[in-house]
């Protein structure tokens, strides 16, 4: 099988940032964005959706997160879009349910081509508390942002969100890397690309 691998830089004058991806990797990561938080997401992303993942970003974390957030999730997105080609192959459907604490996490992706994202959760509040500069907020926007990219229809919904938003995010980005790889495995009976229309844009 033709590796699937892909080097994604990005530079504006609001971010510099390098992303590394194997699709087929062991779940080894290498992540520094500036944002804690965000890091230790993203290796649990990886490690459980076995993905060999690096990413460097420098970004002006100086004024805010918003900037480098946002687009560490636009080229992560390009990076898995880039290594699956025409996703000849692929499964392309997938989801998993990964709870922590109180909060359990339902993730469900569709790689279609269509980029959207939503999010579904009882109730909504209270919302988790900001953890180290980082906002329930910016969670959505990185997923809106990595989705689209992506070309990807991922749906996520919880039984609620715990005031703590470390125990939050976690089981989301558990369960995404859980059903990404499902979505990107090779299913050795698909004969072609995974659509009726003969292909995936």
């Amino acid at each position: 099988m033709k590796k699937r691998i892909a080097v994604i830089p990005r530079k504006t004058k609001e971010t510099d940032i390098k992303v590394k991806l194997n699709i087929d990797g062991s779940g080894k990561a290498k992540i520094d964005t500036g944002i804690g938080l965000l890091d230790h997401m993203l290796e649990l992303f990886a490690f459980h959706g076995l993905f060999d993942l690096d990413i460097v970003a420098k970004g002006d974390l100086k004024v805010d997160i918003h900037h480098t957030n946002e687009d560490v999730g636009i080229v992560l997105g390009d990076a898995f879009k880039k290594a699956l080609g025409n996703k000849e192959g692929i499964k392309r459907f997938g989801s998993a349910s990964v709870p922590m604490e109180e909060v359990v996490a339902n993730v469900t992706v569709d790689i279609s081509g269509r980029g959207l994202f939503r999010f579904i959760t009882q109730p909504m509040k209270p919302m988790p508390f900001d953890t180290e500069g980082y906002a329930f907020k910016d969670l959505e926007h990185f997923l809106e942002s990595f989705a689209t990219h992506l070309g990807m229809n991922l749906n996520i919904s919880t039984n609620l969100l715990s005031t703590d938003l470390h125990t939050t995010l976690e089981p989301i980005f558990k369960a995404l890397g859980v059903a990404l790889d499902q979505a990107t495995q090779i299913d050795p009976r698909r004969k072609g690309i995974p659509s009726t229309k003969g292909v995936i844009d």
